[in-house]
């Protein structure tokens, strides 16, 4: 046989065959669809990674369908596709937790509240009586504490001077404010001794832990620096605080040290303890009930404000109660006006100055009424001297909030 003839038969045959296997691929269920999509995908995306500099480049970029390619990203991209509910689940999840974190807000409209409130109904504070005051207030604590560092305290440390002037108006300014009002009080307004003797009770007394409070929510990184300050005056007024009751009241008031030593514990030294320890080793724990402590503080803040005010409420509304009104919030101005200046006038150079002026003027116009209204009622037998200490709780928070609401509108300098 001619071998011309022969290969001409074979050629004929095996074209035939090819074309057989090529049919039947196309039509197999195996082969068809997207397998074999991905698969002539892969095989020229292989291609024209191994020829980047050959002309088949582009000849391989031509051969693959936008079919093809759109089979093989999803393949091998290893993203799941977003899809439009889960966006949507999560930007509404985001919006709840911006509502949560922002509830601080509205800490000084929810104490107004809370004052109205006491004053139309005082049943709904009555039952937040004085025993729940240190865990409330512990609390706060623990919140300024859970969004601090270690760091933040020790940067507080090595300001002394700081730490010296806000000291100087808390138990030196103020004591001097106290007694000019007093004064005021008994000779001008023909006032009875015992409401002159409890407005310089009220001056004579430490700084209030609600002053870190607020000074954490206008000005947070300055929050260490204000616990510094009141944990230094709650821990000397031991022995402050009677010293200044002698000079100014005339009496000697035996204070309870060992008692106060346990409130900074219980108030200060361990909630803001464990704020720390948690934000250290347990930080996705914090990151979780971070957006639900600002809410819960905003309750615990009106509780402290209206429960006083409601347990109070008859010394309150007694004859005096208007001019002592008047007269404490004097007080409390004068003093916020005080430390603001005062600290105005030393850190005037400084590139914080006007964060350390909020810091102190918190300072030095909020003071622990709710332990000048204990003194009170423990070692005055005139029920008279706990009004101004009770008038104090509710206008020095009111006053304290109010100005949380107009200074954190405005930048923070740090």
């Amino acid at each position: 046989m001619n071998p011309n003839s022969v290969a001409l038969q074979l050629s004929i045959a095996k074209t035939s065959t090819l074309l057989l296997l090529r049919r039947s691929v196309d039509l197999s269920p195996s082969f068809s669809g997207e397998k074999f999509h991905r698969t002539r995908a892969k095989a020229c995306s292989l291609e024209f990674s191994s020829s980047q500099s050959s002309p088949r480049k582009h000849l391989v970029q031509g051969s693959v369908s936008p079919k093809f390619t759109s089979h093989f990203e999803l393949e091998d991209s290893g993203e799941a596709p977003i899809t439009p509910t889960l966006d949507l689940e999560q930007s509404k999840f985001d919006d709840v937790l911006k509502i949560l974190k922002r509830a601080n807000s509205f800490i000084p409209h929810i104490v107004l509240a809370s004052t109205v409130l006491a004053l139309v109904y005082p049943r709904s504070f009555t039952w937040f009586t004085t025993r729940y005051y240190a865990p409330a207030l512990g609390f706060l604590m623990f919140a300024v504490g859970v969004n601090s560092s270690p760091k933040d305290f020790m940067q507080a440390i090595r300001r002394p001077e700081v730490i010296a002037v806000g000291y100087f108006g808390q138990f030196i300014i103020k004591p001097i404010l106290g007694y000019i009002v007093g004064v005021i009080a008994v000779s001008l307004l023909n006032l009875p001794n015992s409401l002159g003797a409890g407005i310089m009770l009220v001056s004579c007394v430490s700084g209030a832990q609600l002053s870190n409070y607020a000074t954490f929510l206008t000005d947070p990184h300055m929050a260490p620096l204000s616990i510094v300050m009141t944990s230094l005056s709650t821990a000397t007024a031991v022995f402050v605080t009677p010293t200044l009751s002698l000079l100014l009241i005339g009496k000697k008031l035996p204070v309870d040290v060992i008692g106060m030593m346990s409130s900074i514990m219980q108030i200060v030294v361990a909630p803001i303890a464990a704020g720390l320890l948690l934000n250290r080793f347990l930080p996705s724990f914090c990151a979780a009930i971070q957006p639900f402590l600002p809410p819960l503080s905003v309750l615990v803040t009106a509780l402290c404000v209206g429960s006083p005010l409601a347990i109070n409420i008859n010394a309150v509304i007694s004859p005096f109660g208007v001019a002592v009104l008047l007269l404490i919030f004097g007080f409390h101005a004068s003093a916020f006006i005080a430390g603001y200046g005062l600290s105005g006038l030393v850190f005037n150079k400084d590139d914080d100055v006007k964060a350390l002026q909020r810091t102190i003027s918190y300072e030095t116009g909020m003071q622990s009424s709710l332990l000048a209204l204990a003194l009170a009622n423990r070692f005055f037998q005139d029920p008279l001297v706990g009004v101004p200490p009770a008038i104090s709780v509710v206008l020095m928070s009111l006053m304290g909030f109010a100005l949380v609401l107009l200074w954190s509108k405005k930048p923070s300098q740090h």
